[in-house]
């Protein structure tokens, strides 16, 4: 035997109609190959051998041609019994096989199944003989209303340190989810999320694991869509690429000049020397000693020094000739 009709349904050998309808109907809407356009090949084969093993299990009489001779009763072939009493196939060689399926695409098999070609794509489409129909045996006339009906995303901050994004980690996250058997029972499952945050990442930066939320009867479950939240730092903050450090520094420093000791989000010390005039709008750049760039990793952005001149409250009278002779 080729295709096992009941394991591409993931169903029993002892599946009833309503068995078969709701297996039918959730990989149906799985396999879709527009649902998942990158793996549009696999997925519409996929799609074929579901429709293919519903077609035969559904019909009393395929079925149990299929469950006494496999796909060679489909085929037009029929045992004969052999000297030895055992069985032996011959193909009767007239007239049609009594089993065809050639589907021409997954949206001609879903306008069969459901009535409108394409569930991910705009909307109801109308079926190739005109108009919208529906399989009767499978569901009600009201089914295209929860068939196109998605739940609306679910969103999560993720909070990230500077360090997270500067360096990139892999974060797991935990999730309890209600998920619906192939009876139609409802579970309560667990399961383990992991989302690779990459060097360079922005705030609002979106990972979605699609159809993650609740699983429940006639609705396409919620994406989980997980956005990246910045934590805020000690010492660095970001503006786009760039990394922004204020130091605070005396006056005399400003004026006779100041080094800077710092130690990078990936723990490396920087020694910056800063030998011109410090005033209250200065700023000293280092290139490439910021953020990664989220298209290209291989490059950075700069680090921008910014300087808090701390001036005295007061001087005395020998201070103010000092720098009065000094400066003047």
């Amino acid at each position: 035997m080729g295709v096992d009709y009941y394991k591409a349904l993931q169903v029993d050998r002892s599946a009833n109609d309503d068995d078969l309808k709701k297996a039918h109907r959730k990989l149906a809407m799985k396999w879709h190959p527009d649902k998942n356009p990158t793996n549009k090949k696999d997925d519409e084969s996929k799609f074929k051998q579901v429709s293919e093993a519903y077609d035969v299990l559904s019909d009393p009489q395929k079925r149990a041609l299929y469950d006494q001779y496999g796909e060679e009763g489909l085929k037009g072939n029929v045992p004969l019994p052999t000297a030895a009493g055992g069985a032996s196939f011959f193909s009767s060689g007239d007239g049609p096989s009594p089993f065809r399926f050639n589907p021409t695409s997954a949206d001609d098999l879903f306008a069969e199944i459901f009535g409108f070609s394409n569930p991910f794509g705009g909307g109801g489409s109308a079926s190739a003989s005109g108009g919208q129909r529906f399989s009767s045996r499978m569901f009600g006339d009201d089914m295209y209303a929860s068939f196109a009906r998605k739940v609306d995303p679910i969103e999560n901050k993720l909070p990230c340190s500077l360090e997270d994004l500067y360096k990139g980690t892999t974060k797991k996250m935990k999730i309890s989810r209600e998920t619906v058997d192939v009876s139609g029972k409802v579970m309560q499952t667990e399961e383990i999320l992991t989302i690779g945050v990459k060097p360079g990442w922005k705030k609002g930066t979106k990972i979605t694991f699609p159809e993650k939320g609740n699983e429940h009867p006639g609705v396409i479950p919620a994406d989980l869509v997980f956005i990246i939240n910045e934590k805020p730092h000690l010492v660095f903050t970001r503006e786009g690429n760039d990394l922004i450090v204020t130091q605070k520094v005396s006056l005399a420093d400003a004026l006779i000049g100041y080094t800077v000791n710092l130690t990078t989000l990936d723990g490396r010390t920087l020694t910056i020397p800063v030998t011109n005039v410090i005033h209250p709008e200065y700023g000293e750049v280092v290139p490439k000693e910021g953020m990664p760039l989220q298209k290209d990793q291989t490059k950075k952005g700069n680090l921008i020094l910014k300087f808090n001149v701390k001036f005295p409250a007061r001087l005395s009278a020998e201070q103010k000739a000092g720098f009065k002779k000094l400066l003047g």
